[in-house]
Formats: structure tokens, sequence, C-alpha cells
């Protein structure tokens, strides 16, 4: 947790406070941060199609209104939670053999013509796709393009898709939510929707850079354009669930101001928030997954917050 511009990491059992976890979906935010940083490099426009940004001939262009990038960033795109093509061959590892090309496929078949009533519809496919996309125009892959983007101008050295032999000593072991062990997710085409492997203090790092953009001191020629792009993605852009609107990826709840994502692999779950207007953030780290109660995780992330803030907390028992 960071606050007032003091942080606290806290362990417990198995986790050290260097242990390495798989975030899930809170990949969604660095993803549209990324997206952010290239439209203000002047790389992509946010009404874009996306469309545009895939290899010739990969899908039609639509008679109608088409999906632009920041229709996925808001979770407005139309597009079903997962493709129908997904297919797993290893249900330890649902994503590993799900490429490019299985994504193009689904596309060609599918379409990019956008619903005129497109309302808010949680989708892991719209995000892979715009993780996709953004690397296709970019030249790179998303590992690549997260580093270029994010993780180098934060100094988030341990925030990374792919593991060093370093760090995978440090990868602490998931468990699925009856708390047997669990393999690792590898993301390919859907790495923009949850590949991200991070740390708590890279996590807090993030997330001071949510609540005070405007005093990064960021590196390279990509930190340059780093404060807008974050001050950009909070902008409140549509609806989403009840009594909350949302940014590029990041969720935000009107009555508490809590901008917040979550997440969930086969062996891990995550919750990270922050309140600029309280200064305060907080990232929970799991090497568990969902059990048969929800998300432990969202549940001691939102208690946390309720502390914070100065409110009486949501419970945590059983």
């Amino acid at each position: 947790m960071a606050e007032h511009g003091e942080r606290h990491v806290f362990s417990y059992g198995a986790a050290k406070v260097d242990s390495i976890f798989e975030i899930g979906s809170i990949s969604k935010t660095f993803t549209g941060l990324i997206l952010a940083q290239m439209v203000a490099q002047g790389k992509v426009k946010y009404d874009e199609p996306v469309r545009e940004l895939l290899p010739p001939g990969t899908v039609s262009k639509p008679v109608s209104a088409e999906i632009t990038l920041v229709d996925l960033a808001t979770q407005h795109s139309g597009l079903p939670r997962m493709p129908d093509n997904f297919t797993p061959a290893n249900n330890d590892n649902p994503y590993v053999d799900y490429d490019a090309a299985k994504l193009y496929a689904f596309l060609n078949v599918h379409g990019v013509a956008k619903p005129a009533d497109a309302g808010f519809v949680y989708s892991n496919l719209g995000f892979g796709l715009l993780g996709q996309a953004l690397s296709v125009r970019a030249g790179v892959p998303y590992p690549a393009l997260l580093k270029q983007q994010v993780t180098d101008p934060l100094g988030l050295n341990d925030t990374v898709v792919a593991l060093s032999a370093a760090q995978q000593s440090r990868f602490i072991p998931g468990h699925d939510g009856d708390h047997h062990p669990a393999h690792a997710w590898d993301l390919v085409a859907f790495a923009g929707a949850g590949a991200i492997r991070s740390t708590a203090g890279d996590m807090l790092t993030y997330l001071e850079a949510q609540l005070h953009p405007e005093k990064l001191k960021a590196a390279g020629a990509a930190g340059a354009t780093l404060t807008a792009a974050i001050t950009d993605s909070h902008q409140l852009r549509a609806d989403a669930l009840p009594g909350m609107r949302i940014g590029l990826a990041w969720l935000n709840e009107a009555e508490s101001g809590n901008y917040w994502h979550n997440g969930a692999t086969g062996g891990y779950s995550s919750y990270a928030f922050f309140n600029s207007a309280g200064d305060y953030a907080a990232v929970v780290l799991l090497n568990t997954s969902l059990g048969s109660a929800g998300s432990f995780a969202d549940r001691l992330g939102q208690h946390i917050s309720q502390r914070m803030a100065g409110k009486p907390a949501i419970s945590l028992g059983n």
C-alpha cells in the first residue's frame, strides 16, 4: 500500500517481498496505457478502426460502423468475452496455443462491425485484440512494446511477460481455488488481456505513477509522453458496471472515487486501486485463484480501500 508518499509491503506465508505473481487482467490497464502512449506519440488515434492496424486482408471493412481502438479499451466493442474458436488443448495452460492466426481466423468470420447498441461487455477477446493490433502497428511483439512504452520508462524491472532465469526463481507457485498446485498461464494472442507478471514493489511504483503523473521523471523517449498518457488514461469515457464508468481499462467508482481493476488466472488473483483525492493506493497479489466464494483478493482489496478511506470495512470472515 502507498499513502501520502509512504509505502508498505506486507507478505504472508510463502510470499516474499520480491515474489513475482501473475497479475491477470490488471494487465489490461497496462495495455490501455500503451494505447494512450501511442496516441500521445502520434502513432495511432483513439477513433482509428482496429481493422486498419491489422495485416492487410485480415478482415473486411464493414458496411456500418466499425470497432475502434477506444471501443476496445473501454469494453464497448460489442465483441464477446471470448472467441468461439477458443478450444484449449491443455486446460492447465489454456491460452498457450491461441495465437494470432487463430485470432485473425475468428475475426475473418465474425467481422469488426460495431453493434449500434454496443454497451459495456467485459471482453478478454477485445483486449487481446487491442494488444495484438498495437503490436502490429509498432512492429514489435507485445512484451517488447510493454517494455518500450511503460516498464522501462517507469523502471519496472520485474514487470514482464516472460521471466528471466533469475526472475523464475522468485516466481511464487500458484494454486487453484481448492489450493491445489496450478500451472502458470502463457498468453500469446491474449497477452494484452492478461499476460503480465509483477511484484508488489513494481505494482506500487505503477500505482504511484497513477496517483501523481505530474511528478514523473520517466526515462527515455517514451518517458516524455508518459505524464500526458497516464492522465489521458484516467479520462472517463463510457458507462460500465452499475455506479461506475470506465477510462482506458480502469474502472471508476462514483461513490468512492477509486479507480480499480482486478485479475485472475488459473493459479493467481489480484486487485489494484488508487484514489487521487485521498492520495492512496494499494495492490493485493495472491498465489491462489478464485474459489467457491469468489475472489478473496477482491474482498481484501475492498477492505483495505475502505480502511484507508476511514470508513467501516467489509468483513473478511469466511
